[in-house]
């Protein structure tokens, strides 16, 4: 028979903010094992843990480690995760496996809200979500992370979609599902590397305050599924949307006079634009990150203390 707790490890911390009903914000470790480079992928880590900490909530970094979850990484499963090359990237259809097979895996947007639910935390930060691709009438190539935001009940603050998404329909998407997708302190779709597109989004805040009592009333009514919540990349990182759009459309047609396909396309993209762009992206992607950190930060405080 299945038991949760021989499967799922929350650190002592973890647990006595949740026994006291304290603020906690999940973090993904992707952005350790595959999202960046070492040493920055620590560096970054160990920075936005500090600056949920520095904002009144507590961080909870998300790994699966030899066959259990662990809500609370420390640092040195953080070195292990950035530097051992079996580390595998989870997602939902991928954890039973790792977990029945006592291996090791980094959680994406859809594993970490499945664990952070199953762990009783409701704001999560990442740095973007995954969603459909381009050309995805043809190749079906739509991110789990969607269908997670549809039925998990976890917060998502991100910088919006991954760029090189295809963003409007990302948001059909999301809308066809039920998904709140509210942008915080914008009325336009942030493309990641941009803090704006195109796209006019139905709702938004300046408040987190309020973000938090619409999660609430959600929930309380018994809306399944979780709330994106979209934070502009600062003003200082921001590239031009148009820009990145070129520089996008550039990977796209390398990839495809090299023949890549399939699972290789996306790093392959993530690759080209960051060496393209003078590593900017990554500054760009570390300064969201950590502005995203900040507003979870917020909104986890607010949704303890709604009155």
């Amino acid at each position: 028979m299945f038991k949760l707790e021989s499967f799922l490890e929350i650190r002592p911390e973890i647990k006595e903010a949740l026994a006291h009903k304290k603020p906690i914000v999940a973090l993904e470790s992707t952005i350790i094992s595959h999202g960046m480079p070492y040493p920055e992928n620590i560096n970054t880590a160990l920075e936005l843990e500090k600056i949920i900490r520095d904002n009144g909530a507590i961080p909870a970094t998300i790994a699966l480690i030899h066959g259990k979850i662990i809500i609370g990484v420390n640092s040195d499963e953080m070195e292990f995760l950035a530097k051992d090359k079996s580390i595998f990237k989870v997602s939902r259809m991928d954890i039973p496996v790792i977990l029945t097979r006592k291996q090791s895996g980094s959680t994406t947007v859809a594993a970490t809200m499945i664990c952070a639910k199953l762990a009783g935390i409701d704001v999560f930060v990442t740095g973007g979500i995954g969603g459909v691709h381009k050309n995805a009438e043809n190749t079906f190539d739509i991110s789990a992370d969607l269908q997670e935001l549809a039925q998990t009940n976890v917060a998502v603050v991100c910088a919006g979609a991954k760029a090189i998404l295809d963003l409007e329909k990302t948001i059909e998407y999301l809308e066809t599902f039920g998904v709140p997708v509210i942008g915080y302190q914008t009325e336009f779709l942030p493309a990641f590397y941009s803090r704006k597109s195109p796209i006019k989004l139905l709702c938004h805040s300046n408040s987190t305050q309020e973000i938090a009592q619409i999660i609430n009333l959600k929930w309380s009514m018994g809306l399944q599924g979780g709330v994106l919540i979209c934070n502009p990349i600062p003003e200082e990182n921001s590239y031009p949307y148009e820009e990145m759009e070129l520089l996008i459309t550039q990977a796209f047609k390398q990839s495809h006079l090299l023949g890549i396909k399939g699972k290789d396309v996306t790093p392959f993209l993530l690759k080209y634009i960051s060496e393209n762009s003078d590593k900017k992206s990554l500054k760009a992607n570390i300064a969201l990150i950590r502005s995203n950190a900040l507003c979870g930060a917020k909104l986890a405080f607010n949704l303890k203390n709604i009155d």
